[in-house]
């Protein structure tokens, strides 16, 4: 019976420890037999003697590595190396000493449990590990104690439970504890080893604790002139709890100020916020007194018998007094006044008062911003408005103004109120047409005929409402007009049949009244025109030339001819700019391009006789017995031969120059085919013509001689006929 052997762990002898012995009843003890080890730490660990069967362990052996190994035995023939029997297992089971201490898997632990808890109110489990053999002896045993955290903690011996020792742990007091456990193997026994842990125990906060005010009463100031909404002060009553234990309500539960202030609870200082609620007046009331609450929000019944969880304190709020700007008696005022009264009028009052106890006197002015075209002013003393300008509701209907309200001795404190003028209508304004009436009558229209509905406006807006009555201003004998009596009128015809040749216009004067008081009435005037018309009574022309175009003629076709008459004018206009560019420049386009030896005498000088202004010497010219060209494009005519009177013998040279010059352009055929004038404005000395000016000379007596011009005329009128200039060029010529 060799299957199973034990060992014990942590062997400390010299010599290798004994496990047991392998034996087989084959063996003769001659020494045939030899037995072999194999399986866990065969060789090493364990060895066997090969001839007794013995095995022995090698070195020391912890149960905690491994509690138990397995191996196989065997019994062969020396000789012939065969088995003499089958392969056999055993194991070698490691026995436990009480070698390993128990251990906590967490050195410190940290665990809470609300404060006033009654006893035995379980806090956390502790445990602790062995690492013996808990089924071999009480090596892994534990037993759990408490070290440290008397009396307020307690543990439970077998399963490491703390639990409450003390009653009503109170927060407010102690917060945090450690509590040091220990496990101790061996159950407990003396000779066990043991280990320790450390738990960290806080108390968690209950509500048990009620608010408190620091002071029975609270002393605030505000002044008089802080507006609604104002936040005067704040009161704090402090709580020993934390966080939802220690929030609080505020609220204001009695006192003679209930309806002026409010109080306002802020959740992050938990703070009450005292705010006004109503304007205050010094004047009125310089005290008030109130009684705030505060309260618990969370409240846990299970310390209701603690008593209420909620305090009071007196809050006491003094008004100081300010100077306060003026009141009006009223928040606005409205006025209503009619148009055109006289100027200088009051159309109404404002009053204010100072309402400080040492009264002042008050101010008043209008701001211009609101009348800046300054229709109104003000009393400033009494705060009568009366009128600076001329009312006309037809202007201006509405007149919004700003009066200012200021003490004489604070004039920087002022006060506004709104004043509202409402000008009320007086019937001052006439009626007249409702718009521009373009009338007209058929010459074919019958008497009794409507040409024209007629209507009319007014500025005014009377209360009863708009009534017009339309007549005319005299009787007509074309026209007539009938009163609709709804605030409009038909003109109608009095006779048969109208003609545009005789007259094409009528004027028709018509009267327009109202019927308020006093009664306004105008005259407006109708422009009827005569026009031609279908036999529907349709208008076709109202001028009196259309009939010179033939009968039927539309007014389509009339436009189209329009049309024609104008597209033919632009295309004559364009011929005639081409044909113009097409010609030739002219020989002389100014006086400095004359090739000639002409001078331009403008001067008159002192007179006919003044023979020293210009030397006539310069126009006689020696090219003037050159030989005659004949000219290719035309014969000349004879030119008639100037009378000469005696008493000019140097106009025969002027003459002949002039003659000549006229036959070589005659003769040129590279003259040009059109009019060319030279102006020689030589008077000469002693010339028949005399003086050309239009003063007459003041040497001779009578009327002056013009033969010379006479004589010339008609010849240069005859070159421009042979140059086809025409009778239209004679004057240039």
């Amino acid at each position: 019976m060799w299957n199973q052997f034990f060992l014990l762990e942590e062997y400390t002898g010299s010599d290798y420890q004994y496990v047991g012995k392998l034996h087989s009843d084959q063996d003769k003890g001659d020494g045939s037999l030899k037995y072999i080890l194999s399986g866990d730490g065969a060789g090493t660990l364990f060895i066997i003697d090969e001839k007794t069967g013995d095995i022995h362990a090698t070195r020391r052996i912890d149960r905690e590595e491994k509690a138990f190994y397995t191996l196989r035995a065997q019994a062969i023939n020396r000789r012939t190396l065969r088995p003499v029997e089958p392969e056999s297992e055993f194991v070698i089971k490691i026995h436990d000493i009480n070698d390993n201490e128990p251990t906590f898997p967490e050195e410190i632990y940290t665990a809470s449990v609300p404060e006033m808890s009654v006893v035995g109110t379980s806090v956390v489990q502790v445990t602790a590990t062995d690492a013996d053999d808990p089924s071999y002896g009480n090596s892994a045993r534990i037993i759990y104690s408490i070290l440290q955290g008397q009396p307020y903690f307690s543990v439970e011996p077998e399963t490491g439970i703390i639990r409450t020792a003390l009653p009503n742990m109170n927060r407010e007091n102690r917060e945090q504890y450690q509590v040091v456990i220990q496990a101790k193997d061996m159950g407990g026994q003396m000779g066990g080893l043991s280990g320790t842990t450390t738990v960290n125990i806080t108390l968690t906060d209950v509500n048990d604790n009620p608010p408190r005010f620091p002071q029975s009463t609270i002393h605030l100031r505000i002044p008089e002139s802080s507006p609604v909404g104002t936040a005067i002060g704040s009161i704090k009553a402090t709580d020993a709890d934390t966080g939802k234990n220690a929030e609080v309500e505020y609220r204001i539960i009695d006192g003679d100020g209930t309806d002026m202030f409010d109080i306002v609870t802020q959740r992050d200082t938990q703070e009450g916020i005292i705010t006004v609620r109503k304007p205050l007046d010094y004047e009125t009331r310089r005290l008030y007194t109130l009684k705030v609450e505060a309260e618990n929000i969370h409240v846990d019944p299970r310390f209701y018998y603690l008593g209420p969880f909620k305090d009071t304190t007196i809050v006491k709020i003094s008004v100081e007094d300010v100077d306060e700007a003026p009141v009006f008696s009223r928040s606005s005022y409205l006025f209503e006044v009619h148009e055109d009264i006289e100027l200088g009028t009051i159309i109404g009052t404002v009053m204010a008062r100072d309402p400080d106890s040492a009264s002042s006197p008050i101010r008043f002015s209008l701001d211009r911003h609101t009348d800046l075209d300054r229709i109104f002013n003000i009393h400033s003393g009494n705060g009568s408005i009366y009128t600076s300008k001329t009312l006309d509701r037809e202007i201006s209907q509405w007149h919004n103004l700003s009066v200012i309200a200021a003490e004489i001795n604070n004039p920087k404190d002022t006060t506004r109120v709104p004043v509202y003028v409402r000008i009320l209508d007086v019937n001052d304004n006439a009626p007249q047409f409702a718009v521009f009436y373009d009338t007209f009558v058929c010459e074919n229209a019958r008497a009794g005929q409507l040409i024209q509905t007629i209507s009319a406006v007014d500025k005014d807006d009377p209360l009863g409402g708009q009534k017009f009555f339309f007549s005319l201003a005299a009787v007509n004998p074309n026209f007539t007009v009938q009163d609709n009596e709804d605030n409009t009128a038909r003109i109608l015809t009095r006779r048969n049949g109208f003609s545009r040749h005789e007259i094409s216009t009528y004027l028709l004067p018509v009267v327009i009244s109202d019927n308020d008081y006093p009664i306004q009435s105008s005259t407006g005037t109708l422009t009827i025109r005569v026009c031609a018309c279908d036999s529907r009574g349709n208008m076709q022309s109202c001028n009196a030339e259309a009939l010179l175009l033939p009968a039927g003629l539309s007014t389509g076709a009339l436009i189209a001819i329009l049309l024609c008459i104008i597209i033919l004018l632009v295309i004559v206009v364009l011929f005639a700019a081409l044909k113009r560019q097409r010609k030739k420049e002219p020989l002389i386009l100014s006086k400095e391009d004359i090739r000639d030896n002409i001078v331009s005498y403008n001067d008159e000088g002192g007179g006919e006789e003044d023979t020293q202004a210009f030397d006539i010497g310069t126009l006689r010219n020696p090219a003037a017995i050159e030989d005659k060209k004949l000219r290719r494009d035309i014969i000349p005519e004879t030119l008639f031969v100037p009378r000469r009177t005696p008493s000019a013998p140097d106009n025969t040279d002027v003459r002949d120059f002039i003659n000549q010059r006229l036959k070589e352009h005659d003769t040129d055929p590279s003259a040009p085919p059109y009019d060319s004038l030279a102006t020689y404005a030589y008077e000469g000395n002693d010339s028949i013509a005399e003086s050309l000016s239009s003063l007459e000379s003041g040497t001779t007596e009578g009327d002056q001689n013009y033969d010379y011009l006479r004589e010339w005329g008609p010849r240069f009128n005859k070159l421009a006929e042979m140059y086809g200039g025409g009778e239209s060029d004679k004057d240039t010529s």
